[in-house]
């Protein structure tokens, strides 16, 4: 199929054409004829499978289309909500791409920034508003934004929208909106519990799923290294040393750990650049503008940016720190493999990390393939408690095993009294516990 068999308004099939776009993707194929027909839509597909064009087609299509488009000033006619400023801003240059023909405009809102710029481009009058829900409240709550003329409303990310996190502000929001509208809520994930609450708010919807039963990225080569906390700066060196011409993006936990990875890099001579919350918006997008460019090869970033960094050619992701939320991990190695690349994606995890990544393999229904032993292992704190091991090196595991003969000597000249005390006290202890 083509994007021309959709029967697609001309202009936006002249955009697609100029961005070299001919044959729509799985998720795109299902989706738009479902929404060219006015109906609720529930889509869920893997991280970098073209969600976004998925819904932004069709309702610049249906906005092109209609007969009071160019009647008046422009109003706000499509809402697009999304967890983060990165990810808005990424909508938006795609929705620009795609209607730069049909005359349309669409402006991006986030917090972070003053709002000045924001509010004037909202008063000039745009068709599609793209939006972050803490700026959008805030401009809502001044009278400066309002849903009356609202026809299409989309959550983008919606498992992560609908996370606790956010649900009380998606409510406010839902409720200002007209009844009469079309709603669409996109993700790479759909946890049941987020599934029923979805059921809530979309009216007669359908849904589209594709490949749910591969929930990570089809072309990314996954590995996992087990490694001590205090060693895992080392092992990051090490591995961008070895890949020095490539772009990495590596993930932290948190604002003060990607702080800290980039302060341990830049004593290691690799220039780096960290993204992350308490970052200006002005320093977040010059650190992703270097990277994307090329000029920067190592980006530092916190979940906050997960879902907002599209990069053609990225090489490789690594998971300093294992996500403690399965899904987040999805969405981090989506940003390598994207489209018809391929990509890695190497994860470090230390002892406490363990339960992450079980959790992980749960959700991914594969086991993450154990990458063999490096020099950066910190005694048995770093084998894994469960999982096939890769042979040790030989030298390595003549020490170990000389280390343990010697051990296992000296439990066995343990006098009596010892075992007994032992043997006494675990009594005591079972009796407590009863």
């Amino acid at each position: 199929m083509t994007f021309k068999e959709l029967g697609l308004a001309e202009p936006i099939l002249d955009a697609l054409e100029a961005q070299g776009y001919t044959n729509p993707t799985p998720i795109q194929e299902q989706a738009i004829p479902i929404l060219l027909k006015g109906k609720d839509l529930l889509g869920v597909a893997q991280t970098g499978t073209g969600k976004t064009a998925a819904f932004g087609i069709p309702i610049l299509h249906h906005l092109y289309n209609s007969k009071n488009q160019q009647a008046g000033k422009k109003k706000v006619r499509a809402l697009i909500v999304t967890p983060t400023r990165e990810l808005a801003i990424q909508i938006g240059d795609s929705l620009t791409n795609y209607g730069k023909y049909t005359g349309l405009r669409n402006t991006v809102i986030f917090g972070g920034v003053k709002q000045g710029k924001q509010v004037n481009a909202l008063r000039n009058g745009v068709d599609i508003l793209v939006a972050t829900p803490g700026r959008l409240l805030d401009l809502m709550n001044q009278g400066i934004i309002n849903f009356r003329d609202i026809e299409f409303a989309v959550l983008d990310e919606a498992d992560q929208m609908l996370d606790m996190g956010f649900i009380h502000d998606i409510k406010k929001i839902i409720a200002k909106l007209p009844p009469k509208r079309q709603s669409l809520f996109f993700s790479a994930t759909m946890p049941k519990d987020i599934v029923e609450l979805s059921r809530k708010i979309l009216g007669d919807f359908e849904r589209v799923t594709i490949k749910p039963e591969q929930a990570t990225a089809e072309k990314v080569e996954q590995g996992v290294y087990f490694v001590s906390k205090k060693n895992k700066p080392k092992l990051l060196v090490h591995l961008l040393q070895e890949r020095s011409s490539d772009s990495v993006l590596v993930f932290s936990r948190t604002k003060h750990g990607a702080n800290k990875i980039v302060k341990k890099l830049a004593q290691a001579d690799i220039r780096s650049a960290a993204i992350h919350g308490n970052k200006s918006q002005t320093a977040r997008q010059k650190a992703l503008g270097d990277f994307k460019d090329g000029k920067l090869k190592v980006l530092v970033a916190t979940d906050i940016a997960a879902r907002g960094i599209d990069v053609e050619d990225l090489a490789l992701v690594i998971n300093f720190d294992l996500p403690n939320v399965s899904e987040t991990y999805v969405h981090r190695i989506g940003r390598t493999g994207r489209a018809s690349a391929s990509g890695i994606a190497l994860s470090f995890c230390d002892k406490e990390e363990r339960p992450y990544l079980r959790d992980i393999e749960k959700l991914i229904k594969q086991e993450v393939p154990r990458m063999p032993e490096h020099q950066f292992i910190d005694g048995d704190d770093d084998e894994p408690e469960t999982a096939p091991q890769p042979r040790r090196p030989r030298n390595q595991s003549q020490s170990r095993n000389r280390s343990g003969n010697q051990n296992q000597n000296r439990s066995r000249n343990s006098n009596s009294r010892g075992r007994n005390t032992n043997r006494n006290n675990s009594n005591r202890n079972r009796n407590a516990d009863n």
